[in-house]
């Protein structure tokens, strides 16, 4: 799996945002399979202040003592969900997002085992699932958001896995991850045909 996703990223250039905002870094883990990869999300907790009950990937603001977004990703993955940094091979980075709380948000694809056991941080992490990469390139969304941003509308898909809908920011990481990874051609400026 590294090594297709290394080739696939190699010539990939993320969008940066030139926004001078809080950061954050999240991980965009992938699993080691290469029958069925799967991507790890997690359910946050009803008791956060802020994006409560949703789904993301596992991240989190920047610490002045992080040495880099990288660092971030990989400190508040192993926070969130007990997975250290030494079982994350980093790949690349993805797009930059912006959260509608004002955090410039840098995504990191990381390949991880595909059997090692994660326990989420009760405080933060309600439950951690797996979905097939495979759901998502059928494009089988719930629905389609239109969302604004810098005078832009952004028509950005909400996936149903089980009981947990994925949608808004982390759906927006997920697509550019697809589109870039797997050609899905899923786009955000247009509002589907069907």
């Amino acid at each position: 799996m590294r090594n297709l996703l290394a080739e696939r990223l190699s010539g990939y250039a993320p969008r940066q945002l030139a926004l001078d905002y809080p950061e954050a870094g999240v991980l965009v883990p992938v699993t080691n399979n290469h029958r069925q990869p799967e991507i790890i999300f997690t359910l946050r907790s009803d008791n956060l202040k802020t994006h409560r009950g949703q789904v993301s990937f596992p991240g989190g603001r920047r610490d002045l003592t992080d040495s880099s977004l990288e660092a971030t990703a990989l400190r508040e993955c192993h926070e969130e969900i007990g997975l250290p940094p030494e079982q994350v091979h980093i790949i690349a980075p993805l797009s930059q997002v912006m959260s509608r709380y004002g955090i410039l948000v840098t995504p990191y694809v990381g390949v991880v085992p595909e059997d090692y056991p994660l326990v989420g941080n009760p405080a933060e992490i309600e439950s951690i699932f797996q979905v097939p990469i495979d759901f998502f390139l059928e494009d089988q969304r719930e629905r389609t958001d239109a969302l604004s941003f810098l005078n832009h509308t952004f028509y950005v898909p909400c996936y149903r896995w089980e009981r947990y809908q994925i949608w808004g920011l982390s759906a927006v990481i997920l697509v550019d991850f697809l589109n870039a990874v797997y050609e899905a051609k899923i786009d955000l400026l247009e509002p589907p045909q069907r």
